[in-house]
């Protein structure tokens, strides 16, 4: 299960996606899941999939990665689904004790996983592509104008990169000692719920313990180098803007558009 979360992680490449500017990116994610969020019939929600179908195949991101990254809300897939589809009043369709599953909430089930599961791989598709430096550089860079209201850009976009910095390391280092554990004689998967929550006080503790380690560590190296945040700090790589971002721009403006309009025709 914990090598099914690929959030954070960073695949390098050369592809047309790669080479975008991570401003003109997190701007597209935006649009992206404007469009996704808009869409409430097939035809849009197809229009959506094959968008990033395309977006998938120009940056050559294996399929399989972006399913892995759904098993982890498996459960809260078929949770939200089973809500939807028992207690969304209309035609029923067939009965479990007191619960009656309708046309409208299978529908509405069906609509509702769409867009999860369309916007979570879209937001895979920019960490896969995008080094978390770069991804920080073009959030303070498009967050800048907030510094006028002394709202800490650089800072919120420094506990950004740190984070998607430390996910894959802390997954590795639960994976370390879960498999320390079971070597020890633990049990994770077997018992009830609350058997499964003590077992994981073992896990939890050294896991804690090295986090906090960790950001230990990385505070007394970053005060040892004179770090004083983002005032009078320059960056080795300067991003510009260039013709692909604004094809790209222009390529999600034209999608979001038509997202809407087709809404608005009912279609």
């Amino acid at each position: 299960m914990l090598r099914d979360i690929t959030l954070g992680q960073y695949f390098p490449g050369d592809t047309v996606v790669h080479r975008l500017d991570p401003r003109t990116k997190l701007i597209m994610v935006v649009v992206y899941l404007v469009g996704v969020f808009s869409s409430g019939s097939a035809v849009t929600l197809g229009i959506m999939a094959g968008f990033l179908g395309l977006v998938v195949y120009l940056s050559k991101t294996k399929v399989c990665l972006l399913v892995r990254g759904l098993r982890p809300l498996a459960i809260i897939l078929v949770f939200t689904g089973s809500i939807n589809i028992f207690l969304t009043p209309g035609e029923p369709i067939f009965q479990v004790w007191i619960l009656t599953a309708t046309y409208e909430g299978l529908r509405h089930a069906s609509v509702l996983l769409a867009r999860i599961g369309l916007m979570v791989m879209g937001t895979f598709i920019l960490t896969y592509t995008t080094s978390p430096m770069n991804l920080t550089d073009g959030l303070e860079m498009l967050l800048g104008p907030l510094k006028r209201l002394r709202v800490p850009v650089h800072e919120l976009a420094m506990i950004m990169n740190m984070a998607l910095r430390f996910v894959p390391t802390l997954l590795e280092e639960t994976d370390k000692i879960m498999s320390a554990q079971k070597a020890r004689g633990a049990d994770f998967e077997s018992g009830n719920i609350l058997r499964r929550g003590k077992a994981m006080i073992p896990l939890l503790i050294p896991l804690f313990m090295s986090a906090f380690r960790r950001a230990d560590e990385l505070a007394v190296a970053m005060e040892s180098r004179c770090y004083h945040g983002g005032e009078g700090r320059t960056r080795m790589r300067q991003l510009q803007l260039e013709l692909r971002d604004a094809l790209a721009g222009l390529v999600g403006l034209l999608l979001l558009g038509g997202i809407i309009t087709l809404g608005v025709l009912g279609v």
